[in-house]
């Protein structure tokens, strides 16, 4: 990138670098906050990789990829991609015209070019116009976001071989597909296209996909994944990529097997939008990951310089990346107590079925507190599953070892990145279990496996809690639980 001309510096009280969720929340919360706010985007909308390659559009294809798997529809892998997509044209334009909406509304400068550090909390930007243009910021948010990572052994040519960017870019759904990587994204669009009728092979070097989520909520997916043709291969990584040259790709793994499929899917990983910002004239360097390193207030080792979303790194989910933007900004600023950041974010993973999470698992929670107990809720017991026809699923509720406290809940099945809110709401109230046994839910609805949840819980603490003068016993806590 070449350098903007010579241009008189501009003093501003907030300057966020990127659009997307993370940028336009920091922007956002700032301009609320009364400052005066630039956010400089290198893209021509708004949204960035979240809406135009990422969630919106993949989010949308999940969508139509449930209602043949619903309908029995048997000729989906007869169409082409544009009639599957259907709609996700207007649906990212309108997810930007929104964007934007949201920022000019705040009355935040949007700024159309290429940032690059100059020095500390100044940048220069090559506008688009060609006019030179350099700020002075007090604060700034780095939230450039990230690209697919691109393995050195294995060709990413965008036509047999894609990345999650380029994937949707496909003219008709492959009869077969081999999905490298066992995180987020691989995980999504091998059981998305599973679905829609692919013949899918999902490898990853972990012995289960999604090896941070709970072992329990994985096994909801690769049983799903098992049911609808598709197969999980543990602990294998491709070692070559070839295309024949007539109508496969011939994959060969580190244990000799070879599968030839119509398509490949890469997904292994995503890697820091940070290579023309210069970050070293803002004295600011790249951990081992290649990613922005922060401290517990999102700041990086430039004072007054923040970064938040995917540049920072893992989860590299929306969500996380939106209230990351949004706390950054308060740090910056000075709005909120480090207290007021202990609330949970949850994590939602759109594979098929769903999983969400928020707070501690089973594993962590036995870490942190020396032991745990966990409710649990098969939605195969919930009158809700059974008449909707989606009985395969699971809340689990953690709670402290004396089965007073919830510290987590994870859910896999139908409408889970739904039913977490509800225990996040609870964690961030400070009910306890007893307030889940004592609340009313309607009936039929997958909410009342919050219920089931805790009386399990309390079923389990009969035995080892003793309670306080005038306390209700367990047995009174759980006296109407229908066994």
């Amino acid at each position: 990138m070449s350098a903007a001309p010579a241009a008189n510096v501009q003093d501003v009280d907030f300057l966020v670098i990127g659009s997307g969720p993370a940028g336009q929340k920091a922007a956002i919360q700032a301009a609320k906050a009364g400052r005066d706010v630039w956010l400089v985007e290198r893209e021509a909308e708004a949204g960035g990789a979240c809406v135009r390659t990422g969630t919106i559009p993949s989010k949308t294809l999940r969508e139509r990829a449930l209602r043949p798997r619903l309908h029995g529809d048997p000729d989906a892998i007869e169409r082409p991609m544009c009639e599957l997509l259907g709609d996700v044209g207007a649906v990212v334009a309108a997810h930007d015209r929104y964007w934007s909406a949201q920022l000019e509304r705040n009355g935040v400068h949007l700024v159309r070019g290429h940032a690059r550090f100059v020095a500390p909390r100044e940048i220069e930007v090559a506008r688009f116009d060609g006019a030179p243009l350099r700020l002075r910021a007090a604060r700034v948010v780095l939230a450039t976001g990230s690209r697919p990572r691109a393995p050195s052994h294995l060709a990413i040519d965008h036509e047999h071989v894609l990345d999650s960017d380029s994937i949707l870019s496909l003219a008709w759904l492959p009869r077969s597909l081999l999905v490298l990587g066992g995180g987020v994204i691989a995980s999504e669009y091998a059981s998305i296209f599973a679905a829609l009728g692919c013949r899918v092979f999902q490898a990853d070097r972990n012995a289960r996909p999604l090896a941070f989520v709970d072992a329990e909520l994985t096994e909801h997916y690769v049983a799903a994944l098992r049911d609808a043709g598709g197969e999980f291969l543990a602990q294998r990584s491709a070692q070559r990529l070839a295309w024949d040259g007539v109508s496969q790709v011939v994959a060969e793994l580190d244990d000799g097997r070879r599968l030839a499929v119509d398509k490949v899917l890469v997904a292994l990983g995503r890697v820091a939008n940070v290579e023309e910002l210069q970050l070293a004239a803002a004295g600011i360097t790249l951990g081992a990951s290649g990613h922005v390193e922060v401290d517990d207030r999102l700041e990086t080792r430039a004072p007054g310089i923040y970064a938040a979303g995917d540049v920072i790194g893992p989860p590299a989910l929306a969500s996380t990346a939106m209230e990351q933007g949004r706390r950054a900004a308060c740090h910056a600023l000075g709005l909120l107590a480090p207290s007021e950041f202990d609330a949970p974010i949850p994590a939602g993973i759109y594979s098929i079925p769903e999983i969400s999470t928020v707070g501690l698992d089973e594993s962590a929670a036995r870490a942190r507190h020396g032991g745990a107990l966990v409710g649990r809720a098969h939605f195969a017991e919930i009158a809700r599953g059974q008449i909707s026809g989606r009985p395969r699923g699971l809340l689990k509720m953690v709670a402290t070892p004396d089965g007073r406290e919830v510290v987590g809940v994870q859910v896999a099945g139908d409408g889970a990145t739904e039913l977490v809110h509800v225990g996040q709401v609870g964690m961030m109230a400070g009910l306890g279990v007893d307030a889940f046994v004592d609340t009313i839910f309607n009936f039929p609805t997958l909410a009342e496996a919050y219920r089931v949840a805790a009386l399990d819980i309390v079923r389990q603490r009969r035995s080892t809690v003793r309670t306080e003068p005038g306390e209700r016993t367990p047995a009174q806590a759980g006296r109407c639980a229908i066994s």
